[in-house]
């Protein structure tokens, strides 16, 4: 079977800004895993459709071999020749139903691995699924007591996504955080530290209202790069976080949650979500293998 290639994370440092083909890995890690799943369950189906056709050919052949031996052994007192043809064709149609039968052992050989594969391939994403589960609940505790406070905690896509509003962490135009917002960054990288297999990338959202800003801050761009990196920093005050598990990025404008021109949605955009997920190493050992 070829070997199934896929996307593999490159995460770059935390003050960087991704190029978006990076995220668009990033995000499709998890539903490429659950399509490889299907794909593999499809393979398998269509290989037990085989074996059961081949399988019922070889015994249809073996039935023609028996009464080609039939024949022949009733044939014993005629002539030579009849013989000497029967017993050429009996010869040929052992030859060809030891063939059809390698044949099937080796499929089946193959389908037991492609089982095996499937089944393995199934418990690491239904312990991937379980660790995020694990991992909600540990941020959720982490940060109760921001609920209802411009905080919002969901699990999707096999991610956990903590969206924290701008007046949670910063003030209008500014990217320095807040006090306030500090310790709510402080008790989620306590959170990390303690999940060394958790990935983490700090994405920079602003409104649609341009930004007329002087020096290095020119629009939103800018900003959203900015305020990314200034909590990506905070989170990289706890050592025991590698800055290498952190990607810190901005997005401006452009992924807006609510897209009406109001003042309650744009302050719904304006905000900065980070995304957790666990490592995919066992799937993608899975996935790569033979």
């Amino acid at each position: 079977m070829n070997k199934i290639f896929i996307f593999i994370f490159i995460l770059s440092l935390a003050s960087s800004c991704v190029a978006p083909k990076k995220f668009k890995a990033l995000t499709a890690s998890y539903q490429e895993s659950e399509k490889t799943v299907q794909t593999l369950k499809d393979e398998n189906k269509a290989l037990k459709d085989q074996n059961a056709e081949l399988q019922s050919k070889i015994d249809k052949q073996h039935k023609e071999y028996l009464e080609l031996e039939s024949q022949l052994n009733s044939l014993k007192t005629g002539s030579s020749a009849e013989i000497a043809r029967l017993a050429e064709k009996l010869q040929q149609a052992n030859t060809d139903l030891k063939k059809r039968e390698e044949i099937l052992k080796t499929a089946q050989t193959e389908l037991e691995q492609r089982t095996q594969r499937l089944k393995e391939l199934e418990i690491a994403l239904q312990q991937k699924d379980e660790a995020v589960k694990q991992l909600r609940q540990k941020v959720m505790d982490a940060l109760v007591g921001f609920n209802n406070k411009g905080l919002t905690i969901q699990e999707k896509n096999g991610k956990v996504y903590v969206s924290l509003d701008e007046q949670l962490l910063f003030k209008t135009g500014q990217w320095e955080v807040d006090p306030k917002g500090q310790v709510a960054l402080t008790n989620l990288a306590g959170v990390l530290g303690q999940n060394p297999d958790i990935n983490v990338l700090v994405e920079g959202h602003t409104d649609d209202v341009p930004m007329r800003g002087v020096g290095t801050v020119k629009d939103n761009w800018d900003l959203s790069v900015l305020r990314a990196t200034a909590v990506t920093r905070i989170l990289l005050k706890n050592k025991a976080i590698e800055p290498r598990r952190i990607t810190s990025a901005g997005r401006g404008e452009f992924f807006p949650i609510d897209e009406a021109k109001t003042p309650e949605a744009r302050q719904k955009n304006r905000r900065t979500e980070i995304i957790l997920t666990p490592r995919l190493d066992e799937i993608f050992k899975i996935l790569e293998s033979n």
